[in-house]
């Protein structure tokens, strides 16, 4: 039962982090539905610029994107419609409410003993190799 609900915990928090990364990107299925336009705009560019696909990008998406747009004033109704244009924001809040699980079984023991963490295992024992760099033996 309580690796059922930890191995629970954990889908929902990796479906959790890909909805954030999902999110992040910032882009909906109308967005997705535009590309055709995108790539017709592409077209246009290539046959009436001679752009290739990097500059068509650089000139609506980049650097270049400010003076295309100062220049290109008559096709202003066409680069409304291209995609990823749009500055969205959006704050969302997810919140689950998850049962109390008790991770122990209330059959656990807690002793007042502390055990040694530590083992000295003397140097002069026949399981190490004598050699130049040991530790002095005798003092």
């Amino acid at each position: 039962q309580i690796f059922i609900n930890l191995y629970t915990m954990k889908i929902m928090s990796f479906l959790l982090a890909g909805l954030i990364l999902v999110q992040s990107v910032s882009f909906s299925i109308q967005e997705l539905a535009q590309l055709d336009e995108l790539v017709e705009h592409a077209r246009f560019h290539k046959a009436e610029y001679g752009d290739n696909f990097f500059v068509f990008l650089s000139k609506h998406y980049g650097d270049q994107k400010s003076q295309h747009d100062r220049d290109n004033q008559n096709e202003r109704q066409e680069h409304d419609q291209l995609p990823f244009n749009c500055q969205h924001q959006l704050l969302s809040s997810i919140v689950f409410l998850v049962q109390n699980i008790s991770l122990l079984n209330g059959s656990t023991d807690f002793s007042a003993e502390q055990q040694a963490l530590f083992f000295y295992i003397s140097p002069v024992s026949s399981f190490h190799k004598k050699g130049i760099l040991q530790p002095p033996r005798f003092a």
